[in-house]
């Protein structure tokens, strides 16, 4: 009868397939015994390849603590770049994983690395709505101005996606209310184009331009008239929006 070989030699870090290698797989589904095993055989921690780029990206977008902290505890690169979210803390962000999220900044991640889908950490929590690790990364130093990345900044990423919590922290953390850059133009028109009452009334009550131009739809006014928002069109109009040619 046939003997199984060991784990170990030079197939270990055999490169292919979705995940890359088995280091890469073990991560992305849980598996933190197996993972144990293949780091004590041979695995290279850090190995590059796959839809995640290396096993600590994979591990943390898909929550797996446990994993993430063996991983960085056997020298995982906590600010390797590659992979779908560009890193592994960017994965983590987009999730909603504040438990890795804050593993990851206690180990060194660079909080405003830059790169990826959603350009930064802070602006991809913000756009999912994840209002816990948005208020840890800028407790760690995160840019609420960062610009980047198809909504611009996370102003108006929070602003889009209808997250009025964490419109309120960018606001109360500095983040300008005008900023421009993304599909949107700025957080007024983002906010007007996808209906939020409660979001543009806030954003006005800081000092949004009512009449700021050069976006999708440009101003607000004209935004919030193309997509039928009535509500904010009155609210747009009571605070000086004008329709120009």
């Amino acid at each position: 009868m046939p003997t199984m070989e060991p784990l170990g030699g030079p197939d270990i870090n055999a490169q292919g397939g979705e995940y890359g290698n088995a280091l890469q797989v073990a991560s992305a589904e849980g598996h933190d015994e197996i993972v144990e095993v293949l780091l004590r055989k041979g695995a290279n921690v850090n190995a590059q390849g796959g839809d995640y780029g290396n096993a600590l990206q994979a591990a943390s977008a898909k929550g797996h603590d446990k994993v993430v902290e063996l991983l960085l505890s056997k020298g995982a690169n906590v600010n390797a770049q590659g992979g779908f979210y560009l890193d592994a803390l960017q994965a983590a962000s987009t999730r909603g994983y504040d438990k890795i999220v804050e593993a990851l900044l206690s180990n060194g991640a660079d909080v405003n690395a830059r790169g990826g889908f959603m350009s930064y950490a802070l602006q991809a929590a913000s756009a999912e709505g994840h209002d816990k690790v948005v208020e840890l990364l800028l407790s760690k130093g995160a840019n609420v101005n960062a610009q980047g990345g198809p909504n611009g900044n996370a102003l108006q990423a929070a602003s889009a996606g209808g997250h009025s919590t964490i419109v309120e922290v960018l606001l109360g953390n500095g983040a300008d209310v005008n900023a421009r850059g993304g599909f949107y133009h700025d957080a007024l028109e983002a906010a007007s184009a996808r209906g939020h009452n409660n979001i543009v009334e806030v954003l006005l009550s800081n000092g949004a331009d009512v009449n700021a131009r050069s976006g999708c739809f440009s101003p607000a006014l004209q935004a919030a008239s193309a997509n039928g928002h009535d509500k904010i069109v009155e609210l747009l109009l009571s605070k000086g929006a004008v329709q120009r040619n």
